[in-house]
């Protein structure tokens, strides 16, 4: 009987350590990969730590954006006791800054509201709360991205979602690099727990004069929109690049229309009128087939074939030369020139300075235009094209076309981003990109000194500063519309560089729709001017002796 027991016990450890060896085999042996990947993702989880995301900077340490711990204070009313509120809320709304009205309206009819607690009042109201002892409250940290400058550049920085992710400008264009995730950034930024930081090209002080003339604008012109960018044009250093309206990233979620996200000047095609005359100009000039001195007789109009192309005002200038066309801004002499040239040249002058692609500036999803229309239309598409109807650029295209009359008939490519630097100390340097020689150097200077004369004696003369010679073209385009043009709204513009023997700055300054003002030589023009004023005197940029 006793062996008998025994026996039986026996049988049962058996059984079960057979069970055990099965499964045990199962794991090891059927299911081992499946583990063993299981495994691999535990431990590879637990070797990436979670990346606090890199700050945006401007080189003087002036800081755009980073990382900032804000507590929230979450209320349940269903979980408070009854009257609390109206005994308490004003000692409650006092700690969260807010009134005790704005408190109740704000839990009236909702199962929970979430308040910002201001960091001064933290400490006390963690003390108020353990007071109260109620599950109707809850306090937590949470990390979020800041802009301490608020608006300041905000279509350049653009923002994070609630991931951490870039959603547009430096946020998306460089989010690996910030986030920790780039190739060149991982190793460092895996020990140290953080992405790198970025360091922008942009002048604080540049910046900040750019957007307070774009607000002027509003206010004196009613402008819908406007762009400034400011560049350094023999390296193609972006010193500010100014939107107007801006929006504040920190409450970007609060933004109905989407479109405030796009930076203009990369981003949004327009025609550029007059500030496009230079490029038809510079081509007859390098094609040998006029002269800053060429004459033409000047009707009022010039006959292509359809309607009839009319000057500004339909004014008749008579005999002039070509230094009297971009100075007074003639259409018809630029057609003149164009003539001249043929479609099949122009375009290829349309194509070589850049405008059928995209400046490769570091922001995403930059615009550019294939003006397939123009390439495939008729001889009085290209007549107008010279004097900037009919064409699609960006501020960003025509900008980098003007570099070629600073920089010896070279375009430069712009940048926004100066250096990365890695968490360890590191530092990834902008690497600059080879110019691209357009035209020779002889017709370079001679459109520089056209430009010169369009401010000293032309349409330009708002821009003039004494003891400086300053180089530049007006531009007011009208603005296209179902069937034709609008008949009141413009795009006003100017573009000009100086001191213009040996340029320092480039700048365009674009208006969309300026009310009450009919040219660019009464609007962008005197804007350009107080800027080119402001950066001279900002950087103690001296007097050329013999200008006027």
């Amino acid at each position: 009987m006793k062996n008998w027991k025994i026996n039986l016990i026996f049988i049962l450890f058996a059984i079960v350590g057979g069970v055990a060896i099965g499964q045990l085999a199962n794991l090891q042996i059927r299911q081992g990969d499946y583990y063993d990947a299981l495994a691999s993702g535990q431990k590879g989880v637990s070797a990436i730590p979670a990346m606090h995301r890199g700050g945006i900077f401007l080189l003087n340490g002036v800081c755009l954006a980073q990382n900032k711990n804000k507590t929230f204070l979450y209320i349940t009313p269903a979980k408070l006791d009854e009257g609390f509120l109206k005994k308490s809320a004003s000692n409650l709304a006092g700690l969260l800054g807010i009134s005790s009205e704005q408190l109740l309206a704000e839990i009236a009819g909702h199962d929970s509201i979430k308040k910002e607690v201001p960091s001064a009042n933290l400490t006390d109201l963690q003390t108020y709360l353990k007071q109260q002892n109620s599950t109707g409250f809850r306090l937590e940290e949470i990390e979020l991205r800041y802009y301490p400058q608020v608006e300041m550049a905000s279509q350049v920085l653009g923002f994070t979602n609630g991931e951490f992710a870039g959603q547009c400008g430096i946020e998306r264009f460089y989010n690996d690099f910030l986030s920790g995730q780039n190739h060149k950034v991982f190793a460092a930024a895996s020990q140290a727990g953080r992405g790198a930081d970025v360091f922008l090209t942009i002048d604080y002080n540049i910046q900040y004069m750019a957007e307070k003339l774009l607000k002027q604008a509003k206010e004196q012109w009613d402008i819908d929109s406007g762009q400034i960018v400011v560049e350094d044009p023999i390296s193609g250093k972006i010193v500010a690049l100014a939107n107007f309206p801006a929006f504040n990233p920190n409450e970007y979620g609060q933004i109905r229309d989407l479109s405030i996200f796009l930076e203009s000047a990369s981003q949004k095609l327009f025609e550029p009128g007059s500030v496009f005359k230079p490029i038809t100009m510079t081509a007859g000039i390098e094609e040998r087939l006029v002269e800053p001195e060429t004459t033409y007789i000047d009707k009022g109009f010039a006959d292509i074939g359809g309607k009839k192309i009319y000057n500004f005002g339909q004014r008749v200038w008579g005999e002039q030369m070509m230094i009297d066309v971009l100075e007074e801004s003639i259409n018809t002499g630029v057609v003149f020139v164009e003539q001249k040239l043929g479609s099949a040249v122009l375009w290829r002058y349309i194509k070589n300075f850049g405008f059928l692609e995209k400046t490769g500036i570091d922001l995403p999803s930059e615009a550019a235009s294939a003006n397939e229309g123009l390439k495939n239309g008729y001889p009085r598409d290209f007549a107008v094209a010279s004097f900037g109807q009919g064409i699609m650029i960006t501020p960003l295209q025509i900008l980098r076309a003007f570099s070629a009359f600073t920089n010896n008939g070279q375009i430069v490519q712009p940048y926004l981003v100066e250096k990365i630097v890695l968490p360890d100390g590191q530092e990834i340097a902008h690497e600059p990109v080879p110019v691209k020689k357009v035209i020779s150097e002889a017709t370079a200077n001679k459109i520089a000194t056209m430009l010169i004369s369009v401010v000293k004696n032309g349409a330009g003369r708002a821009a003039k500063i004494p003891g400086y010679y300053i180089a530049g073209k007006t531009g007011t385009a009208q603005v296209p519309v179902k069937g034709g043009y609008s008949d009141t709204a413009t795009v006003q513009s100017f573009v000009g560089f100086f001191p213009a023997l040996k340029p320092q700055y480039l700048i365009i300054v674009k208006l969309d729709n300026p009310k009450g003002v009919d040219s660019s030589g009464h609007s962008a023009t005197v804007y350009f001017h107080d800027l080119a004023k402001y950066i001279i005197d900002l950087k103690q940029i001296p007097p050329t002796p013999d200008a006027p």
